[in-house]
């Protein structure tokens, strides 16, 4: 019994440091991360092996294991950023983006686990002033903003593809320019557009004009042929046509043929 205190106390120093080394060889990746292994005793990060999936691992102790977030992501920049005239503009723009998972070490090795900060937001930041400097506040204001959205998108990608970020989207949410501006843009635009309401006003007046003008042509062309077409025979025809149907009705009594202009009358009636 004297002896078995002596033995207990290597044998549980030998499981805590059983428990130590397990606790330091194990890692647990959640869903939608990766893992970028770093050989402490070999060649640093490791670059020629696909990075660590979601799970669990087992890690020699002495090795380290950076977890990184492989999921698209979004990142928001608010920018002051000047307009082809010189005008201040505050732009707020959002990117969707994620790392490039099979260049997951290379990334680490040369960029850190900070490379939103060091490269994304920069590249994002010197793509938006170049692609805003120009155009004026009022493309700006009012029809360029899926142009601006574009290029930001193409001059960042072109940056970041060679960093080892996939770019997903670039999201222009807000333009904002100086207030007088702004103001000055407006009433320009208010009367443009009513300028243009008054024109469409002229061009239906003036086609309905124009219509008015046509039918009332019409209308004295065709009473001019009517009138060419007729002499006094066909009149004393249409007359004779009418006075036999008048002679046809019940009301009527004497016909007397030879009348004024040689067509027949009718005399009395019920």
């Amino acid at each position: 019994m004297d002896k078995l205190p002596k033995i207990a106390i290597p044998v549980i120093a030998i499981f805590i440091v059983f428990v130590i080394l397990i606790s330091k060889s194990t890692v647990t990746i959640d869903s939608g991360k990766a893992g970028v292994l770093y050989k402490t005793f070999g060649d640093g990060v490791v670059t020629d092996e696909p990075p660590l999936g979601e799970g669990f691992h087992l890690v020699a102790p002495w090795n380290k294991v950076f977890i990184y977030e492989v999921r698209q992501q979004e990142v928001l920049e608010k920018m002051n950023v000047l307009s082809s005239n010189g005008l201040d503009i505050k732009l707020e723009a959002s990117a969707w983006f994620e790392p490039v998972r099979s260049e997951l070490g290379k990334l680490h090795q040369e960029k850190g686990e900070d490379y939103i900060q060091r490269v994304l937001l920069p590249t994002i930041r010197s793509a938006a002033r170049s692609v805003v400097g120009r155009y004026t506040p009022e493309q700006l204001y009012s029809s360029k903003r899926d142009a601006i959205q574009q290029e930001i998108f193409d001059e960042t990608q072109k940056i970041v593809k060679e960093e080892y970020i996939q770019l997903n989207e670039i999201l222009v949410r807000d333009v904002t320019l100086p207030a007088t501006i702004k103001d000055a843009i407006e009433r320009k635009l208010k009367q443009e557009q009513e300028s243009l309401e008054y024109e469409f006003r002229l061009v239906t007046a003036k086609k309905e004009a124009e219509k008015v003008t046509i039918e009332a042509q019409g209308k004295a062309d065709a009473n001019r042929i009517l009138s060419a077409s007729l002499n006094d025979q066909i009149l004393k025809d249409k007359g004779i046509d009418a006075t036999l149907k008048l002679a046809e009705s019940p009301n009527s009594k004497v016909i007397v043929v030879g009348g004024e202009g040689g067509l027949p009358l009718i005399l009395g009636n019920n």
